[in-house]
């Protein structure tokens, strides 16, 4: 056996050190930065892209948020149906908001209200952020049962799966490859792995390595993709266009 090379027997010993209802949960902090960029950004868009006055949304949001740091403020290792119905909230508010956001630009775009291309194509980057942050919130909260859910239980408790990441079929790969599979050292998707999806899924139009296996998962990357379709090849156009002319 060739030296540091792990046995059969020491996989199976990590395995179960590492089991996935003794692991700490997933940590508070990237989803709290995250959705509070997502806040900020929707704050610094001009008034005619707002629902509503300008803080109100941010306040909401800002609220639903604070009782979901409370129960997990560290590690996100308890939930309840009413902390799970406030994180779904939270994600679908600021969803439907920037939603919204992009129905208002490119009606501006189209009634020609918005006359200056570089608040135009400022406000376009701010939705498309905004739009990989939210939709990468959502598939990290719905896939497996959620974040919590994920880390806590046995993985044949789990529910279905809504992606397949490509560490969850790496098994049978060579030894440094596959000694990081789902299978063999008990791994789970945190939120970077369903940000970078969504920035796939937002420049690429399409999935790359992580595959849509649930109707949901599908509706959403073809909602994401679409929105993005739309600000990048008709809003910010649009934009460069007023800048040129």
């Amino acid at each position: 056996m060739e030296p540091g090379r792990k046995t059969p027997e020491h996989r199976v010993k990590a395995s179960e050190r590492f089991a996935r209802h003794e692991r700490r949960g997933e940590a508070r902090l990237p989803a709290v930065l995250a959705t509070l960029v997502a806040i900020l950004l929707y704050v610094a868009l001009p008034a005619q892209l707002l629902l509503g006055p300008r803080f109100v949304l941010p306040a909401l949001e800002v609220l639903l948020l604070i009782p979901l740091i409370a129960v997990n403020p560290r590690r996100m290792t308890r939930q309840n149906r009413v902390s799970r119905t406030l994180s779904l909230a939270l994600v679908a508010v600021i969803g439907v908001s920037n939603l919204a956001s992009l129905g208002l630009l490119v009606h501006a775009m189209v009634t020609k209200q918005a006359s200056n291309g570089g608040s135009l194509l400022l406000a376009a980057l701010q939705v498309w952020a905004t739009n990989i942050i939210i939709f990468g919130l959502a598939f990290w909260e719905l896939d497996r049962g959620g974040p919590v859910v994920r880390t806590q239980a046995d993985r044949c408790d789990l529910p279905l799966a809504d992606f397949r990441f490509s560490q969850d079929e790496n098994d049978d790969a060579i030894e440094e490859v596959a000694d990081g599979s789902a299978r063999r050292s008990d791994w789970v998707p945190t939120l970077m792995d369903y940000l970078y999806v969504s920035v796939t899924d937002s420049t690429a139009f399409s999935p790359t390595d992580t595959m849509p296996l649930s109707t949901r998962a599908k509706a959403l990357m073809s909602m994401e993709s679409v929105s993005a379709l739309i600000t990048t090849l008709l809003v910010i156009a649009h934009a460069v266009g007023v800048l040129d002319s």
